[in-house]
């Protein structure tokens, strides 16, 4: 008796398990055929999208329309891995490319027409993310040049860009972003934050680095937009994987809660692997819940390379995607479980994907998909 209700119990943890795992992603169609790395939820039904070959999208209904831009000037040949959007009508892309093939193109009219507004000027740099702060502010993230990380800003809505007077951009030996899902960048109201990964040769531990940013008026023009921005990094060792250039800390996001203190606290998630073995599965997440000053290795961590992770306020949970798969958690990241397809979805649902903005997800030849609601009450039930 004893042992058939130990069967039971079983197989009906098992099929609560399978039935809160069932894939929620939607595939839309994007009537494009490139690889897609650069996905931007703005709000209210819009998003953008970006990927090679000068491609940019944008829908204004929620998925339901993707539009085909036009391409910027000169860029028919560029890799657009990053796309961030003040609105339906402004926004930004970055191409990832050595030198000069890192740039930035803006668009006021809903992406009728570009203009280049910055490009980089350093020969041996290669950008690796962009990140809209405000609705003025930015920044632009690049590996590092002469041993310091290359960090841009702007102030006036990405019109002008200026280095950031930065004594801590010096980068550990070895350090170096991944340009994989515009998301090694990330912020929380003031604070900015940005992984790294190893280099060929080295085994050294990925690193967040971790600032809040002080952005300031000249002092002859206190009442100028601020054009000297001062930003003093720390830094922290991930437990990730470390096995050469090809592995270390992808992507972050964070997600800030209140304290009984009244001080917020800051939240982050890191995820990654080694992209060139994704079904490798250890060493593909961490967590701090200290604002990325120390950091754990996550207990159960996603099943295998993962390229981008994002936190869903409205469903309380984080979501990370890679080629192999797609994978959630309910603990801030201490512990991941798949999400696999439903009998209703297609049979690749869960993978093959590149980048986060929640709702939307994006990948390789045009794929675009969007979260349906995940059932959380069988998590619930479980925990009573």
């Amino acid at each position: 008796m004893r042992s058939t209700h130990l069967l039971l119990a079983l197989t009906l943890a098992t099929t609560q398990a399978a039935s809160f795992a069932s894939a929620q992603w939607d595939i839309e169609e994007s009537h494009t055929t490139a690889s897609l790395r650069g996905i931007h939820n703005v709000g209210g039904g819009v998003a953008w999208a970006s990927g090679t070959n000068g491609t940019v999208l944008r829908t204004e209904d929620g998925g339901y329309l993707w539009q085909t831009c036009t391409i910027p000037p000169g860029a028919e040949k560029l890799d657009f891995r990053g796309v961030q959007a003040f609105d339906e009508n402004a926004a930004i892309v970055m191409s990832s490319g050595p030198g000069d093939q890192s740039r930035l193109f803006k668009t006021n009219d809903g992406c009728q027409t570009w203009k280049l507004v910055f490009t980089n000027p350093d020969a041996g740099g290669f950008w690796d993310t962009l990140r809209i702060t405000d609705a003025r502010t930015a920044y632009l993230l690049g590996d590092p040049v002469d041993g310091k990380f290359a960090m841009f800003f702007t102030d006036d809505g990405g019109d002008n860009w200026f280095i950031a007077n930065d004594p801590g951009r010096g980068a550990s030996p070895g350090d170096g972003a991944f340009a994989a899902s515009n998301s090694a960048l990330t912020s929380s109201g003031p604070f900015l934050f940005f992984g790294t990964g190893s280099s060929a040769g080295t085994t050294t531990l990925p690193h967040v680095y971790s600032t809040r940013a002080k952005c300031v008026p000249p002092p002859d023009k206190p009442k100028a937009p601020p054009l000297t921005c001062t930003i003093e990094w720390t830094r922290a060792e991930v437990p990730m994987a470390a096995a050469g250039a090809t592995s270390g800390l992808f992507s972050l996001a964070t997600r800030m809660s209140p304290t009984k203190s009244g001080v917020s606290k800051i939240t982050l998630v890191a995820v990654g692997g080694t992209y060139d073995k994704p079904e490798q599965a250890s060493d593909t997440a961490a967590t701090s819940e200290d604002g990325g000053n120390t950091w754990t290795a996550s207990k159960a961590p996603p099943h295998g390379y993962r390229s981008s992770v994002a936190y869903d306020p409205t469903q309380k949970l984080w979501i990370t995607i890679g080629p192999n798969g797609t994978d959630i958690s309910t603990d801030d990241g201490k512990n991941w479980r798949p999400l696999t397809p439903s009998s209703t979805d297609p049979a690749d649902a869960d993978k093959n994907w590149n980048a986060l903005s929640l709702p939307f997800v994006v990948g390789p030849h045009g794929r675009i998909g969007r979260l349906r609601t995940i059932d959380l009450k069988l998590v619930a039930a479980k925990k009573q």
